[in-house]
């Protein structure tokens, strides 16, 4: 480690922390069925499992930036990874439903913080002009994770014990904290501001009113009374949180960022990439399993090959970036991320594996052409000092992305199957395949309203990050080096 650049130690211990915590917002979607049977419990109970979790991300990814900035990256890094190792090995212990839900919360404080303070310590520790690089880092766990999630949990479901879904994760989280606490250097900014108590407060119900409306919405619909309900409140409380921090000296989350044109166009574009993408990742398996009837294993190793397409590209979509910029490499992978989800409308019951197989490759292609430059571009503009804030912003738009869409998807795909009279699972019906057929379609329609949105990105804004690196001296180089046992 003594020879390795310390900003790739950053993006080491970073992929450590990412990886988990994108893993486990799908490897437990597999364990449903056999949660609710040893626990002795329904579905709706045992669905609180993923929905505890998604909360618990919502009410503490915003409070994450100011905790960076305060107490310093590296202390609140490993306070957050400690924390969702002590919950994985806590959610294996589970002894019954409330247990395991209960433990699930505390893994989503660890997970809400994780990923924006690691965000925030690899865009400082890399210069602009080297954050395509950065991004490309990001995207390999970002997109290998949940692909990951239902082909390793499908395995350990079906031939170990559900309990392993979580113990995976602590190993793993051991490894990264000692890294962590060996290499890191601590970075605290100098005027941090205080902890905007009625900001964290208004973020806080707010994202969590609307993340609880959206994942009731993706099995209920949107005419749900629960989901007007919180998503009306949810909504309200976000726009009085907004007014809030517009005001506040010190804002948690200084929303005035969003006035920066190429950060609000990069947010903006993730809300569209991140809601189609994830959509129709979360159709797809139900139609491998109910439809095709697939194993839970069997539907993983199906959907993996996305994973392996986004490998296959980062290091060309890295060179692609520094020559043609964000907006055409943002607008040609949610063309392809588009025509490769409009596939999916043919297929059927007999479609080979390896057919589906090598559209979720093609898929994968596209999803690094889009997300690379959609990770270096959003920092362009932001100063140093504002990454953790800004961090922030992005992966609480990312997960808001997500679900929204999840739920606009589980939201038609259910709307469908009434208006056929159908429902998944055995026997297969015409109708039930055409409900998921039409569904891909609106995953497809979304992704389409992406290739519009990346007009509004700006080249000429994010050309600091095209520029390739000037030659560094020798004690620049010297300085990038961290010597073993250094804090």
């Amino acid at each position: 480690m003594r020879k390795i650049p310390y900003k790739y130690i950053v993006g080491i211990v970073f992929v450590f922390g990412l990886f988990m915590d994108l893993l486990d917002m799908t490897i437990t979607n597999v364990a449903l069925p056999t949660l609710a049977t040893d626990f002795h419990t329904d579905t709706t109970t045992v669905e609180w499992v993923v929905t505890a979790y998604l909360l618990s991300l919502a009410v503490f990814i915003p409070v994450s930036g100011w905790a960076g900035d305060r107490f310093g990256t590296k202390r609140v890094f490993m306070f957050a990874l400690t924390v969702f190792v002590t919950g994985s090995a806590l959610c294996g212990l589970a002894w019954n439903d409330m247990a395991l839900i209960g433990f699930r919360v505390l893994q989503g404080v660890g997970g809400g913080m994780l990923t924006p303070v690691g965000t925030a310590m690899l865009f400082r520790a890399f210069p602009p002009s080297e954050r395509a690089m950065a991004s490309a880092l990001l995207s390999i766990p970002a997109v290998v994770a949940p692909a990951t999630g239902p082909v390793l949990g499908g395995y350990l479901v079906e031939f170990q014990s559900w309990r392993w879904i979580f113990w995976v994760n602590v190993p793993i989280g051991i490894t990264g904290l000692i890294v962590a606490a060996l290499f890191l250097r601590e970075d605290v900014q100098e005027r941090p501001g205080h902890l905007d108590v009625p900001g964290f407060i208004l973020s806080a119900t707010g994202l969590a009113s609307l993340v609880y409306a959206l994942s009731e919405a993706g099995t209920h619909t949107f005419t749900d009374p629960r989901v007007i309900i919180f998503g009306t409140a949810g909504l309200a409380i976000v726009a009085a949180f907004t007014i809030v921090e517009l005001r506040v000296k010190e804002p948690m989350i200084d929303v005035r960022l969003l006035r920066d044109k190429l950060f609000a166009a990069t947010n903006f574009v993730q809300l569209i990439a991140m809601g189609g993408m994830q959509g129709a990742l979360f159709l797809l398996p139900l139609f491998l399993q109910y439809e095709q009837g697939l194993s839970p294993l069997q539907s993983g190793l199906t959907t993996f090959p996305q994973a392996i397409g986004v490998v296959m590209m980062v290091q060309p979509a890295g060179r692609i970036y520094k020559r043609f910029g964000p907006r055409r490499m943002m607008m040609a992978g949610m063309a392809g991320i588009t025509l490769s989800t409009l596939a999916f409308y043919w297929v059927g019951l007999d479609t080979s594996q390896w057919t589906i197989r090598g559209i979720m490759l093609a898929r994968g292609w596209s999803f690094a052409l889009t997300l690379i430059p959609l990770q270096t571009a959003t920092f362009a503009t932001i100063r140093n000092q504002d990454t953790g804030r800004a961090s922030a912003i992005f992966n609480s738009g990312r997960q808001v992305a997500a679900s929204f869409g999840v739920a606009l998807l589980g939201t038609v795909l259910t709307m469908r199957l009434t208006a056929h009279g159908a429902h998944v699972g055995a026997p297969a019906s015409a109708g039930a395949v055409s409900a998921f057929q039409e569904g891909f379609l609106a995953a497809a329609a979304l992704a389409a309203v992406g290739i519009v949105a990346s007009l509004l990105i700006d080249d000429k804004a994010a050309a600091g990050t095209m520029t390739e690196r000037a030659a560094s001296g020798a004690q620049e180089a010297e300085a990038e080096r961290v010597p073993v046992g250094a804090h």
